[in-house]
């Protein structure tokens, strides 16, 4: 299956041609996919994009995928969870290679959405790839600390079935090295012989323990599979945050 290869244009709602100029390996079911963009609009940290492949037969399958780059980043990288029995997925982490045409149209998405103008305390809450679009906030959170000196503090909650299944690992852990970020995993199934965090699904005594208090007002940004995202909505509205400033984006069964 290969992308088909129109001219690109400047609008989000065209289809985009993108040159790959990486593959890399983020876990043992997921990539990341570093793209070069000719006339890239920019994006805004949250966004996602649509992926469109067209097979030789004309035969056309298209998904959605979170951008993880953050806006400075002159390159949009792409990170994609293998779906076994997917239309896209494997093709996107097993073929996939440099220097191939990937055809794309975005960004998409104004409400899972979130810059450092907007301020903060954030509070971030992730179950498997729902991390892509967190990590992009927290790492265009970290360009403007370094820029401009702009400090938005925020914690982040990830919950992963195993040590090796979490998403950018080290790259959080280098994150979290901010004095005002805290990042926090919970293992819901395998954890290995010396783990001592968390060993469970996210629940209220979690979200008490690693969140901002409601009197602090956070943005609080829910991303994951569905279950997790209503459970972890519910929750924070429980605890008395603010449902206005809950904002949340799911996917299917599969995190």
């Amino acid at each position: 299956m290969t992308a088909e290869l129109p001219a690109a244009t400047a609008s989000r709602l065209d289809w985009h041609v993108a040159s790959v100029t990486d593959v890399r390996r983020e876990t043992a079911r997921t990539c990341s996919i570093v793209l070069d963009v000719p006339q890239w609009p920019g994006h805004r940290a949250g966004q996602h994009v649509d992926v469109r492949l067209v097979a030789d037969d004309g035969y056309q399958a298209q998904r959605s995928y979170s951008i993880a780059s953050p806006p400075e980043d002159a390159s949009l990288v792409l990170t994609v969870e293998r779906i076994d029995d997917g239309e896209v997925s494997p093709y996107l982490c097993d073929v996939l290679q440099a220097h191939d045409g990937l055809e794309l149209r975005g960004p998409i998405g104004g409400y899972f959405v979130w810059d450092i103008a907007e301020g903060g305390p954030l509070l971030l809450v992730a179950g498997g790839s729902g991390v892509v679009p967190l990590a992009a906030m927290l790492r265009h959170r970290a360009h403007a600390a370094a820029s401009v000196r702009a400090s938005v503090p925020a914690h982040l909650l990830y919950s992963a079935r195993t040590w090796d299944d979490i998403i950018y690992r080290d790259d959080l852990e280098q994150l979290a090295k901010f004095s005002d970020v805290t990042v926090a995993f919970t293992i819901t199934r395998e954890a290995p012989s010396d783990w001592r965090g968390y060993r469970r699904r996210i629940d209220r005594a979690m979200l008490e323990e690693i969140g901002w208090p409601p009197s602090a007002t956070p943005r609080a940004y829910v991303c994951g599979p569905t279950p997790l995202v209503e459970s972890v909505a519910t929750l924070l509205v429980e605890i008395g945050h603010d449902p206005a400033r809950v904002r949340t984006e799911r996917f299917g069964p599969t995190g």
